[in-house]
């Protein structure tokens, strides 16, 4: 039997357990990581009864779940720039302006007239499900091939919205709580405004205050993560003791405000935050759903399912068509936006809090909140999980089909490259700084960029989830390093690849840490391409099917050959480098380079004539 303390960390642990090992399954698998995580949750809570977080934790549930939200929020504010809001045509806006009051309208009509709530409970529930939630839509873009436009709406929507359901439901309580001693509306929508201004403030406050210490040296290096956190955590505790559920609001201003400062300091934070995060959602989403109470689902009725209908199928896509009307958001991406609202942790933890203050004002459908809440979070997280990637394939708004080449630097050997590429049908753009370098790209027909890669601009301009694989190329190999160095946390460690010897010999070269991949088996270096290239050499395509194996592939080729890359039957791309050599498939395709071969017609017909005799 364990004691209390060991308990938990075995629950704790478990928890870890089942959230990442769901999100890596989803990666494997390409399904849904936040459907997974649910069912691996309701599997290990109430079906088998390993985790039970309130017999665990007890009072300390609360607070950690909504601690861990106020974090979750804080990290996608710090995702959301005004550049790319601008990108979004006002649709973001216009859903925060007018999708909330119309969602709340037309929830809480469904509530009264479909779920059957009284209208006081109807309308707090209504308020509450305005929210969708990063902790849902966030899991669901990484792994769902959105056109950038819709992907940044929904984006934005799930971070901007979520405060504004908690204070929907909020100013419904209030209103509820006070009418009761003779308040009026007026007065419970003043002071709640009050305090919303305040949180807000409170949070835009906070992250001057970063702004201001972070570059100037007042916090070391090694504690700026650890006080960002600390004062995230600060700043949410104390707008909700100025005014409860209003912490929410104050860390996504907080987090939005210290995007948009362009402070430097804030880069080297970013993965530390986007780890924080996804161990923060993985534990918030099995929390959730072990959380969940069979006795609750026993008071669901078949009126419940309508409701559920009712908010997919009218509620939602009403409140997105109505708030986009005449504006210029295509219809195709109103309605891949219209279907996709998945709700989450929030969601459930907002109207567990309130259907327990409801009940205590005398409302007797509070209790149904919370069997109303989970079957929301469970019906919209499966509609949406496994339907987001086919409805945006069927409404044709998606980004690239296949996922290609970025080659950064426009060079003969480059565009050579690139040519044979688009020869086997991958996609390719070639980025660089000269517009007259890129001329013959151009005048080849291969898209290009003109621009330093590395620029904070380049973020708007060039939609980096289009690139499966990086390829630096320039004739500065410290250069390719640095490229590959700050896109290896965005597209992949072992996705990005740069010309330059990779010797591990040589105490003087840059360690691999700090640079992409060799191309080429041999490590090729720059110098040395540009001599086989005036000599020359040039590349070879080879396909490997049942009668020409990898092996007798490889034998055709000069002894001098090297093997670059694999283009894969689906599209992908393996390089061939120093420290991986990937296997080839029957129907995959080899690119090598090599030297002129006048004799190997010659010794084709001399291996034919040994085998005929």
């Amino acid at each position: 039997m364990l004691n209390p303390i060991e308990e938990q960390s075995a629950v704790i642990a478990l928890i870890g357990l089942l959230g990442i090992g769901a999100q890596w399954i989803a990666w494997r698998t390409g399904w849904p990581a936040i459907a997974l995580m649910l069912a691996a949750g309701v599997i290990a809570g109430p079906v088998i009864g390993l985790i039970n977080p309130q017999h665990t934790f007890g009072a300390l549930l609360e607070p950690m779940v909504s601690i861990a939200v106020a974090i979750i929020l804080f990290e996608g504010g710090l995702s959301l720039n005004f550049r790319e809001l601008r990108r979004t045509d006002g649709a973001v806006t216009r859903l925060v302006l007018l999708g909330v009051p119309v969602g709340w309208v037309l929830g809480a009509l469904a509530c009264y007239y479909v779920a059957g709530l009284v209208w006081p409970v109807a309308i707090l529930f209504g308020g509450i499900l305005v929210v969708t939630g990063p902790t849902v839509v966030i899991p669901l873009l990484r792994q769902s091939n959105v056109a950038p436009r819709p992907r940044a709406i929904l984006k934005w929507e799930a971070i901007v919205n979520d405060p504004f359901g908690a204070l929907c439901g909020l100013i419904t309580y209030e209103y509820l709580r006070r009418s009761a001693a003779g308040g009026t509306f007026g007065s419970v929508m003043a002071s709640l405004v009050a305090a919303a201004v305040v949180a807000g403030l409170l949070g835009w406050i906070a992250a001057r205050i970063v702004g201001w210490a972070f570059p100037r040296g007042y916090v070391p290096e090694y504690l700026k993560a650890p006080v960002l956190l600390v004062t995230v955590i600060g700043v949410f505790v104390m707008s909700n003791l100025i005014q409860t559920e209003t912490g929410l609001l104050a860390v996504t201003v907080m987090g939005v405000a210290l995007a948009n400062m362009r402070l430097n300091s804030l880069r080297d934070i970013h993965p530390f935050k986007e780890n924080v995060t996804v161990l923060l959602v993985s534990g918030v989403f099995v929390l959730l759903s072990a959380s969940l109470d069979f006795a609750f689902l026993q008071q669901f009725e078949w009126r419940f399912l309508a409701f559920l209908l009712a908010l997919l199928f009218l509620v939602r896509p009403a409140t997105v068509l109505l708030s986009l009307a005449f504006s210029p958001v295509p219809w195709r991406e109103r309605l891949l936006i219209g279907w996709v609202a998945p709700r989450g942790i929030v969601a459930v933890a907002i109207s567990g809090l309130f259907a327990l203050r409801l009940s205590h004002l005398g409302y007797g459908d509070g209790s149904i909140l919370v069997t109303l809440s989970f079957a929301v979070v469970v019906a919209t997280i499966v509609a949406h999980g496994f339907t987001i990637g086919p409805v945006a394939r069927l409404l044709k708004v998606t980004g690239s089909a296949q996922r290609g080449l970025l080659i950064v630097g426009s060079t003969p050997w480059s565009l050579s490259l690139a040519e044979h590429l688009r020869q086997l049908e991958v996609p390719v753009t070639i980025a660089d700084t000269s517009w007259h370098r890129l001329a013959a790209a151009r005048q080849a027909g291969i898209p290009t960029y003109h621009g330093e890669i590395l620029a904070e601009a380049t973020e708007d301009q060039l939609d980096m989830t289009q690139f499966e694989v990086l390829a630096a190329t320039t004739d500065n190999e410290a250069y390719n390093a640095l490229v590959c160095s700050e896109f290896a946390p965005e597209i992949g460690r072992d996705k990005v690849y740069q010309l330059g010897d990779a010797s591990e010999d040589d105490a003087r070269a840059l360690p691999d840490s700090l640079r992409g991949r060799a191309m080429f088996t041999s490590g090729l270096g720059v110098e040395e391409l540009l001599e086989r290239e005036r000599a020359g050499w040039s590349f070879r395509k080879t396909r490997i099917s049942e009668q020409f194996d990898f092996e007798t592939a490889r034998a055709d080729l000069p002894g001098e050959a090297d093997l670059l890359l694999l283009v894969r039957k689906g599209g992908s791309l393996n390089f061939f480098t120093h420290a991986s050599r990937p296997t080839p498939q029957i129907g995959d395709t080899i690119l090598s380079y090599g030297p002129p071969d006048a004799n190997r017609s010659a010794r084709r017909l001399k291996k034919r004539m040994e085998e005929m005799s």
